[in-house]
């Protein structure tokens, strides 16, 4: 009877594998139509009395602007091109700073974050986290970094129901997000931590003087120029590992 039990318990885990390694590598081409944390945010609307409207316009790569690519590398992931999915030395840096008694401080790299918004609900449990792993190694292995900062940047939080770059851009500077200036692109990526406690577009003195620093970072990694390192070397068809 266990046998039976831990065999039908093994046959599902694979499954569940195999269809999640399916999932993300069909998202290496298909734009995804929303994300959990969408979902999860329309839910939360539900018990107010004007739930939220949700907005959101897919951006392709080559109209996302250089300057908001390397405001959310500067502000968020410095070491987004050399690593695979984990910063370890944040991550360490993190721990040691929390066993401290300071404020909690997260060191989520973007990949990890594309993971946890696009399939994941919120939350600090052990169970969540290892899925997050999960879905961060797949990710790594399966989608170029271009891909994954595509994703990033159309899917990631700019505010009240407001979802991506191109919804961003419109909400806070009334443009498109090809036309954001180098200006705007530091203010969205400067309220990244707390979107929803800070405005872009109408940005505080804390908010100014954190995109004065993204600025200052994104010309320390050499401008656009960084974003060469996130250029497939191999075919685009080709996995990342091998």
């Amino acid at each position: 009877m266990l046998r039976a039990l831990t065999r039908r318990l093994l046959k599902l885990l694979l499954w569940l594998i195999l269809a999640s390694a399916l999932l993300v590598l069909a998202l290496r081409w298909v734009p995804p139509p929303g994300t959990a944390l969408m979902i999860e945010r329309k839910i939360e609307s539900w018990g107010s009395e004007q739930p939220i409207e949700l907005k959101r316009q897919w951006r392709p790569w080559k109209e996302l602007p250089d300057h908001l690519k390397m405001a959310v590398i500067a502000a968020e992931d410095q070491k987004f091109a050399e690593h695979w999915g984990f910063d370890v030395g944040a991550i360490q840096a993190a721990l040691a700073h929390n066993q401290s008694g300071g404020s909690l401080r997260g060191a989520s790299t973007l990949s990890q974050q594309v993971a946890k918004n696009l399939f994941l609900w919120s939350g600090r449990s052990w169970l969540r986290k290892g899925l997050e792993a999960w879905f961060t190694a797949l990710i790594e292995m399966l989608w170029p970094k271009e891909r994954i900062l595509e994703v990033y940047l159309n899917s990631v939080e700019w505010g009240d129901g407001i979802f991506g770059a191109e919804a961003a851009a419109q909400h806070h500077f009334g443009v498109g997000a090809p036309y954001l200036n180098r200006q705007q692109a530091s203010q969205l990526a400067a309220v990244l931590p707390n979107p929803l406690r800070w405005s872009a577009g109408r940005p505080d003195a804390y908010v100014n003087r954190r995109a004065a620093w993204i600025r200052q970072q994104m010309s320390q990694l050499g401008g656009s120029h960084y974003l060469n390192q996130l250029k497939p070397q191999r075919p685009d068809w080709w996995p990342r590992w091998l």
